[in-house]
Formats: structure tokens, C-alpha cells, sequence
């Protein structure tokens, strides 16, 4: 133990002004060498000797200029000691090669070079190894607003330091927009997926917020030019307008808290020079342009209601882009939409071209499309039940709300924004609002801004109580009052089907929660809801009885049970029967 009680001393003598180069290596030697004892290393030893090496690291790094010493000094302090000391100007890049032997490359690290004009250059070549995380790690811990008002903050982003930056952040996005057959372009041919990741906030707009000064050289670029467009008009700030109008304050909040946290805006000339990208001309010769092209107009459409001016920018440039993504894609062939698409597929698609058509064919189809959409099931819980909870005392929700409140709205809602374009025929629209259903026809009633044509049409047609048409799911108290309850509760089950988040669920755990339920009610629901309900009583009960003691049922039981989410669904009774069918061949085939 004498040995780790002299660590002090040595770290005095390492710092010592009259210290002779001659006693450097031994210095070195018992700072650098681990403190062994018989039964191994000491834990408390060591820690006694890193404390000491780290404090006598500065001084030994000013005086040490062998290459071994100083190798040996540098490949035993962390990757945060040696970001500090680059920073301080005792790291330099002539370390490098012993420090990326003994550990990964670190933001931090390049950082630290880069502090020093010198070592610009040292600093831009290591970028190339790091990844688009990392990237985006240097320039938001070099970024002077992470740093308190009191304290120093740095000098600004050497420029060549933004050109690497801008190089390996934005290289693998513009590759991709110059090549439509790579692999990456795959996501746009599923419906479920998006855009490429490319598309998403990434180290592109990072290091673009980081020099906002450049951006309009940046977009003539003749590489990286697509790519710095694509990325300012997906994440770029929306400039805020000046015009001494009067605004609510809270919205002025917010749209001040918006703009701080998206960075700068993309205004004037540059807004200009972006609109070669707006419409995605990458886009227009992808395969399986069913889904690619809709992809496309989703993304167009983002764009104009992020930035609406980009539609007087730009007005037949995107008209042109509506029309070819519908007539190459087939986006509003009905059989494929009804079969493929679902209820916000279509809608989107809907307020899309009601936003950047002027087509009159195609928005009169889409106001067609809308109406292959299934009918909405409007479904109201009984007071302390289902998602959205109200006590009995409070007031219920009106059918409009309850028809946004299960996202049901969407189909009335793209069906108005289409009355809202001038170029939709009026006929297309009226035409169909018989088809709606009435509570569907109440909402509109209740919308403001809209078409004072559209208004009158559809008051004309709404229910005078829409309160009937809403299914109201009652409490066995309630059904208690009822002559039937059991058919109360068929009712239910038979109203039409939708395929809205909540609206099925609902109805079928008002049956399962019901007393009144038997077990033909129980037959028609899906298996997954009185399996796994919150009380499976009944089902272990019929379980029970249809298994028995055959052991060929109970293993019919388990395989119609392990059913994965790519399955089709299928009932409580179907489940049984199947349990039943494996019961009565298995005395056959032993026969």
C-alpha cells in the first residue's frame, strides 16, 4: 500500500516547474501503470492513480514532445479528458493516430480541434467517419444559444467546417433524388410506410439552420442544390407575417414559440428558388405508382398548407403535378380505392385535390370516392364507461362531437373541403349529401366558413333531431326498464359496422360488461374481446364445456388461439365450432 500512498507525490512532481526533462518517462511510467498487488488490481489504488494522472495531464502534455510518452498519456484518459484538453489547445492533431487506436472518434473531439484555426482542416477530414447523429451532435453543442447568458460564447462555425459539414450531411439525400432505382425509393410503395427517411428532420436541416446566410447559394448547387431545397421546404420555419393587423395574443404565442423551435424561416428569393423541388419531380417515374404517387401528393399538399404562398408561386406548376399523380397512379379508380385504401387514405386524398386541383373531372370523382367510404357508426356510452369518460351528472356529448371524437368526421370533412374549390362542380356535391348520414349532415350544419349553397343544402336534409341517429349504448339499469334487453342488445350488434378506432370497441364491451348478455350475443363478437376481456368468466365457462376432457379439442383450442395480427379475425362462435369440428373427427379417424 506505500506505493498507492506516494500518488500525490508523484503528481506533485509531474507538475513541478523545476521537474528535469530526465524524470519524465519514470513520472510517466507510475502514473500510466496500473497498481497491481498479489491478490490483483486494487480498486482504490487505481482510483488514487487516475485522479493524480488526470491532474498532472496538462502540465505533462505542454513539456512531453516524445511521441511514445505522450501515445501512452493520451490511449489511458477518457474520451471527455481529451475532448477538453483538445479544446484547450493540448490535444493536437498529431495525437490522433494513437488516440483512434484506443477508442472511437467522439463529437466532442472534433470539436475541440476545430476551436483552433489550424486544425480546421484536421477536423473537416474526420467527418467522413462520423454518422448523421454525431454530425448533428457538433453542430448543436458548437450552437451559442446552448450556453448560459453569462457565459463566453464561442466563435462562429468556421466556414470550412460547415462546407465538410453540408458535404456528409447532405451527400446521401442528394444521391438519392438523383437516383429514382435506389433501393431507399422502396418505402413509397407501401401505403403504411412514407417518404424515404432522407425526407425526415435530420443532419440536412441541422446543419442548413446552423447558416441561413448561405442558403441561396446552396440551392444552386449544382449537387447538393435539390437536396438543400427539399430540406428547407420541410422544416424550414414559416415566416410570420408583419402587417400590423390585430392578433389573438395566445395565437401570437405560439406561433412565436413555433418559429423558435423550427429556426430560421424560408422567405423572399429563396423561397423563390426552392420551387424546382416543390412538386417532387424525383417522384414521378417511381414503380407501383398506385402508392408512390400518392405519396407524392401528400407531400405536395403538406408543403402548400405549410407555406400557402407557394401555391401563387407556383399555381400551375402544381396543378400540372395534381393531375399527373392522379392519372398515374389511378388514385381515384374506384374498385382499387374501395378494396386497398382505407377511410383516411381516401379522405386524404380528397382534401389533397380539393386543396391543388382545378380539375373538374377529378373533384367531382373524388366527391364520388368518398361516398364508397363506409357509413360512420356514432356510438354514445353510458355515463363512467368507454374512452372518453363523463359522469352522470355532466352533459352528454352532442352527435357532431361524438362523430369527431371517434375520427368518423374525416369523409364530411374532405367532402366540404371540396365544396370550398371553385373548380368542383356543385352538382358532384349536392349529389351526394343524401348519401351522408345525418349526423354527418348535422356537422356541416355547424361548421363555420363554409359555402353558403353547401349550408343550405345540407339543412335542408339533416334530421330535425339528429339525436336519433346516434347509437346510444345504455346500462343495465337502463335495459332493466326494457321489455327485451337481449334485443337491445342484438341491436347493437347489428348496427352497421365502421372502421373507426373506438366506435366497434365500445359496442362490443357494453355487451360484454352487460348481465343481459347470453351466449348467442357472445358468438357474434371477436374472439380477442372475451378471451381477453377484463372478466374472461364466460369464456372459461364455454371453453370448459366444449373442451372437456378430449385432449385433440383442447389442442384445437390452442392452435385457433395463436393467431398472429396479420390473421383474419374470427367470432367467439367460430372459435367454438372449430373446437367442436376437431371434437367429432378425431373418434373417425381412429376408427
Amino acid at each position: 500500500m506505500m506505493k498507492a500512498r506516494t500518488y500525490p507525490l508523484w503528481q506533485q512532481l509531474a507538475v513541478a516547474e523545476n521537474l528535469p526533462d530526465e524524470a519524465l518517462p519514470t513520472v510517466i511510467n507510475v502514473l500510466c501503470t496500473p497498481a497491481l498487488f498479489p491478490h490483483g488490481v486494487d480498486s482504490r489504488s487505481e482510483e488514487w492513480r487516475r485522479e493524480a494522472r488526470d491532474a498532472a495531464l496538462p502540465t505533462l502534455l505542454q513539456r512531453v514532445s516524445d511521441r511514445s510518452l505522450r501515445d501512452r498519456l493520451l490511449q489511458q484518459t477518457d474520451d471527455r479528458k481529451i475532448a477538453v484538453l483538445a479544446e484547450q489547445g493540448l490535444v493536437a492533431s498529431a495525437d490522433l493516430p494513437a488516440i483512434l487506436a484506443a477508442r472511437l472518434l467522439t463529437p466532442e473531439l472534433v470539436i475541440g480541434l476545430a476551436r483552433h484555426p489550424h486544425q480546421v482542416d484536421d477536423a473537416v477530414n474526420l467527418l467522413r467517419h462520423l454518422s448523421g447523429h454525431d454530425l448533428e451532435s457538433i453542430v448543436q453543442r458548437w450552437n451559442p444559444t446552448r450556453y448560459g447568458p453569462d457565459a463566453a460564447s464561442p466563435p462562429p462555425l468556421p466556414a470550412r467546417l460547415v462546407d465538410g459539414f453540408l458535404k456528409y450531411a447532405l451527400t446521401p439525400f442528394a444521391l438519392l433524388l438523383a437516383d429514382p432505382g435506389r433501393e431507399d425509393w422502396d418505402t413509397c410503395q407501401r401505403l403504411d410506410f412514407g417518404m424515404p427517411h432522407q425526407f425526415d428532420e435530420g443532419p440536412g436541416w441541422t446543419v442548413l439552420a446552423a447558416c441561413p446566410d448561405r442558403w441561396l447559394i446552396l440551392t444552386a448547387d449544382p449537387v447538393l442544390g435539390p437536396a438543400v431545397q427539399h430540406v428547407l421546404l420541410d422544416h424550414a420555419a414559416v415566416e410570420q407575417p408583419h402587417d400590423g393587423a390585430p392578433n389573438d395574443a395566445d395565437s401570437d404565442a405560439e406561433a412565436l414559440i413555433a418559429g423558435a423551435a423550427a429556426g430560421p424561416a424560408l422567405t423572399g428569393d429563396v423561397l423563390q428558388a426552392c420551387l424546382p423541388a416543390l412538386c417532387l419531380p424525383e417522384m414521378a417515374g417511381l414503380r407501383k405508382p398506385s402508392v408512390s404517387a400518392a405519396h407524392r401528393l401528400n407531400r405536395i399538399a403538406d408543403r402548400i398548407r405549410k407555406r400557402p404562398r407557394l401555391l401563387e408561386l407556383a399555381a400551375d406548376q402544381v396543378h400540372a403535378a395534381a393531375d399527373e399523380c392522379v392519372r398515374r397512379g389511378r388514385l381515384l379508380a374506384a374498385p382499387r380505392a374501395s378494396k386497398t385504401a382505407k377511410r383516411h387514405t381516401v379522405s386524404d386524398l380528397a382534401e389533397n385535390l380539393a386543396l391543388l386541383s382545378i380539375n373538374p373531372s377529378h373533384l367531382a370523382k373524388a366527391c364520388a370516392l368518398l361516398l364508397r367510404l363506409p357509413q360512420p357508426a356514432v356510438v354514445s356510452d353510458p355515463p363512467g364507461t368507454g374512452r372518453y369518460l363523463f359522469t352522470a351528472g355532466a352533459e352528454r356529448p352532442t352527435p357532431a362531437q361524438l362523430l369527431e371524437r371517434d375520427y368518423q368526421h374525416q369523409r364530411v370533412a374532405a367532402l366540404t373541403a371540396l365544396a370550398g374549390n371553385p373548380h368542383t362542380p356543385r352538382a358532384a356535391v349536392t349529389d351526394a349529401l343524401p348519401a351522408l348520414h345525418p349526423v354527418e349532415l348535422s356537422w356541416i350544419c355547424q361548421q363555420n366558413g363554409i359555402p353558403d349553397w353547401l349550408h343550405s343544402a345540407a339543412a335542408a336534409l339533416a334530421p330535425v333531431d339528429d339525436e336519433t341517429a346516434v347509437l346510444r349504448l345504455l346500462t343495465d339499469d337502463e335495459l332493466d326498464q326494457h321489455p327485451d334487453p337481449g334485443r337491445v342488445l342484438q341491436s347493437w350488434l347489428d348496427a352497421p359496422r365502421t372502421d373507426s378506432l373506438w366506435s366497434s370497441g365500445n359496442v362490443y364491451q357494453a355487451v360484454l360488461r352487460s348481465r343481459h348478455r347470453t351466449l348467442d350475443h357472445l358468438r357474434q363478437l371477436p374472439a380477442g374481446e372475451v378471451v381477453t376481456g377484463s372478466d374472461p368468466s364466460d369464456a372459461l365457462t364455454h371453453l370448459l364445456a366444449q373442451c372437456g376432457n378430449q385432449p385433440e379439442c383442447w389442442t384445437a383450442l390452442s392452435v385457433a388461439l395463436d393467431r398472429g395480427p396479420t390473421d383474419d379475425e374470427i367470432t367467439f362462435g367460430q372459435l367454438l365450432d372449430s373446437i367442436q369440428c376437431a371434437g367429432t373427427s378425431a373418434p373417425a379417424a381412429a376408427v
